[in-house]
């Protein structure tokens, strides 16, 4: 009698297994003894009994298979629920403030889940009043680069003024796939105008371009969203790619970014003392970043020695090494030896992979 997961015995083949289980109760076997003999769980039977017993529940409990309710609303009842959400005094009303009013006029058409169900089912929910109304969710913004150029992040920081309130914006793009800082600066605002005018220094000295296809993917402050830099970008050639709202980690290599320069050691304990004092700073944090600081992410060579095409023979040294160092004592080393080569694809937002389809 047994059959496949998730089909339905037909209620002649379940009565007569609750008859032959009767029967071997009355002889005095168990329920999984009985069970096992049919070739049914034996909790299977005990839920059929239930069924068979109980008054007003269908046989067939899958999930979204027809069922004969008791208390269901009649049509009469279901359209009292409608007429009364369609009154006009309560056209700006919720249907928790339409049950309160009715209940003090000593009329009950139902419970306010109930109305909320009609309500759906009959297409009545819309939104009202001047708030916003839900949207969809954002797409998660998936980039993929393969070299230089390609894909771009930037974003502004505040770093703390001589005065308490105070903060300088550190505006900053990075290239994703070298880490390499292509161009910091340093302003007493944050100001579209000043983006726009940082990126065009920043294309110009870089020689990106059109041809170029870059992507600049950045949160969604209002430097970023403005018009302006949205009409410098297009006039350089770069297309514009957004983060989720409240999602940074959809930009996590400027907030990474962010995070190693606040926290290295030369960062001031305190504030800055004036503007000259920030950009000095920056600078020379920059030039550290790119030409000394070994990133993790890259398998610890500098950003300017990936941004130029000097990392191959880097990791080519490092991974000669290590064979040398396996053929001298191979003993040590119980697995293989580490792999220093470079990762050729980095990524924002990995893009998750296809589950199959079962058939």
């Amino acid at each position: 009698m047994a059959a496949r997961r998730g089909v339905l015995i037909p209620s002649e083949q379940r009565n007569k297994a609750m008859d032959f289980l009767h029967e071997g109760l009355n002889a005095g076997a168990s329920i999984k003894a009985v069970a096992d003999l049919i070739g049914i769980c034996s909790r299977t039977l005990r839920r059929w009994g239930l069924d068979i017993s109980g008054q007003g529940f269908s046989v067939d409990r899958r999930k979204g298979a027809p069922r004969e309710v008791a208390h269901r609303f009649t049509a009469k009842e279901r359209q009292r629920v409608i007429d009364s959400v369609n009154d006009p005094r309560f056209a700006d009303l919720a249907p928790a403030q339409i049950v309160a009013i009715l209940a003090e006029e000593r009329m009950y058409v139902g419970s306010e889940s109930t109305i909320y169900r009609i309500m759906r089912q009959e297409g009545l929910l819309n939104h009202r009043g001047r708030a916003r109304s839900p949207r969809e969710p954002r797409p998660v913004p998936v980039l993929e680069a393969t070299g230089v150029y390609q894909v771009l992040a930037w974003d502004i920081t505040l770093l703390p003024g001589h005065v308490k309130g105070q903060f300088y914006y550190l505006y900053m793009v990075m290239d994703v796939w070298s880490r390499r800082i292509l161009g910091v600066e340093v302003h007493e605002r944050e100001c579209s105008v000043l983006a726009s005018a940082f990126f065009d220094r920043v294309c110009r000295d870089e020689g990106i371009n059109k041809e170029t296809a870059a992507v600049l993917h950045s949160d969604n402050g209002a430097p970023m969203r403005s018009f302006a830099l949205a009409a410098k970008m297009a006039e350089l050639g770069v297309s514009l790619s957004f983060s989720r709202p409240r999602v940074s980690n959809d930009n996590a290599y400027a907030e990474s970014w962010f995070r190693t320069m606040k926290y290295h050691q030369s960062y001031p304990l305190r504030r800055f003392r004036e503007l000259l004092s920030v950009k000095a700073w920056v600078d020379g944090f920059v030039e550290w970043y790119n030409a000394e600081h070994r990133h993790s992410g890259i398998k610890y060579v500098t950003p300017n020695q990936r941004h130029y095409g000097q990392v191959d023979g880097i990791c080519a040294i490092r991974q000669k090494t290590y064979e040398e160092a396996r053929q001298k004592n191979p003993q040590r080393w119980s697995r293989h030896i580490r792999d220093w080569s470079q990762p050729q694809v980095v990524s924002i937002n990995h893009p998750r992979p296809q589950q199959p389809i079962a058939t």
